[in-house]
């Protein structure tokens, strides 16, 4: 049994190749580290049922089901139908992950505000909460957001902005609109002050941590696959930028976590 505070990794790919066999290990390790509960996040059509595999397999994991801004040109109805049947699935807990991607551009922008307005959609008909990704299209997504959280009526937290990397008033905003802020492996890179200001403003209860396992190792793993083990790095960044115990921070930030997966 872990002695470590418990932890709940809000978004890692742990269905994900660079991972593959290692996956057991991974998890035994992630609970030696005293990580509980772990979301694994789709990201296309096989990749959510990827993902809803490997929650199947593990009591601490549940899955997400989604088609990221990369691959939003393949979005059509037939895509839809089959997101809203793998939804359905009793170890899925949000659509995402979802938004706008203007660094890569993979998909045309046109092609990326349809596929990720259906899919707000989606999650609105089945009463599901969204995992948020946002790259170089900070204001574009906070203002489509804005405009969709106007229409919710239930409570919140709505979403989740996942690996945050704005500065602390979008993040005060977006805390504003209903969402959960969630903090990855950057938070600890020696040049993000910026982004350290947003997570020791914000109050406790908007915060939520995250790996992106196998990705964003933090510091002090930098170059290495990361895994869920290593978001206790994140939760010992943000401990002391808010002025608390890991223990206390570990409680508060799970329990938020719980509360927007509804895992409570």
């Amino acid at each position: 049994m872990s002695s470590q505070p418990a932890l709940f990794d809000t978004h890692a790919h742990l269905h994900d190749p660079w991972i593959g066999d290692d996956l057991p290990q991974v998890m035994a390790r992630a609970t030696e580290a005293g990580v509980e509960r772990i979301v694994t996040i789709g990201c296309s059509l096989k990749d959510s049922r990827n993902a809803i595999a490997v929650a199947e397999q593990y009591d601490t994991v549940w899955a997400t089901v989604g088609l990221h801004p990369h691959d939003a040109k393949d979005w059509n109805a037939d895509l839809e139908a089959e997101f809203r049947r793998l939804a359905a699935h009793e170890r899925v807990v949000a659509i995402g992950e979802i938004g706008l991607d203007f660094y890569r551009n993979l998909s045309p922008h046109a092609d990326q505000y349809r596929a990720f307005e259906g899919q707000l959609g989606l999650a609105d008909e089945l009463d599901l909460p969204v995992v948020i990704h946002s790259r170089d299209a900070h204001e574009d997504t906070f203002g489509l957001l804005e405009d969709w959280a106007e229409q919710w009526n239930r409570p919140r937290p709505i979403g989740v902005i996942h690996c945050f990397s704005g500065d602390a008033d979008l993040a005060h905003r977006y805390h504003d609109l209903g969402f959960l802020i969630s903090f990855a492996g950057p938070v600890t890179y020696p040049k993000n002050d910026a982004l350290r200001e947003a997570a020791k403003t914000l109050p406790i209860e908007a915060i939520v941590i995250e790996t992106d396992a196998p990705y964003l190792s933090p510091q002090p793993r930098r170059g290495k696959r990361n895994e869920p083990a290593n978001v206790r790095f994140t939760a010992e960044q943000i401990a002391e930028l808010q002025g608390a115990t890991v223990e206390e921070l570990s409680e508060q930030i799970s329990d938020n976590a719980a509360g927007l997966f509804r895992l409570v």
